[in-house]
């Protein structure tokens, strides 16, 4: 399909500053939401992309899901000539704060359920010492 070249460089754009795009399969929708072109060409311009293995496409209860793959994000980046410090938002890696680390006391605060556990009281709740099990078959079979 022909596409002008400034609705194909507006689809780039906004796949690559997100990573991904999503598209309705309605071919006769007169403008896509977020690109402003017609989402017939949304859809084709994708879809060659996903041709050429730039793109990965998902289908979903009659919504496309493209995801771009990392050699698109080099030929984009070359066909929009940008620089090789500019990756798209789902490629950022996401600064979070480091989680504070629990304070360790030497003693730590015994519990009142806890004593179950403890070696020293287990001397008269152990089995008996002439306890033998034995198993003699089932249901008076021999």
């Amino acid at each position: 399909m022909l596409i002008p070249k400034e609705n194909r460089k507006a689809i780039h754009q906004a796949l690559f500053q997100q990573g991904v795009l999503v598209a309705k399969k309605d071919f006769n929708l007169p403008k896509h939401p977020e690109v402003g072109v017609p989402n017939l060409q949304v859809i084709k311009a994708c879809q060659s992309l996903d041709s050429r293995g730039y793109v990965k496409t998902r289908y979903n209860w009659s919504w496309y899901y493209y995801t771009l793959t990392n050699e698109g994000v080099e030929y984009l980046r070359e066909w929009l000539h940008l620089p090789a410090e500019v990756v798209p938002a789902t490629h950022k890696r996401q600064v979070r704060p480091a989680a504070p680390r629990a304070v360790r006391s030497e003693q730590r605060e015994q519990r009142a359920d806890a004593g179950y556990r403890r070696a020293e009281k287990k001397d008269g709740e152990a089995a008996p010492a002439g306890f033998a099990p034995s198993f003699r078959g089932g249901f008076g079979r021999a």
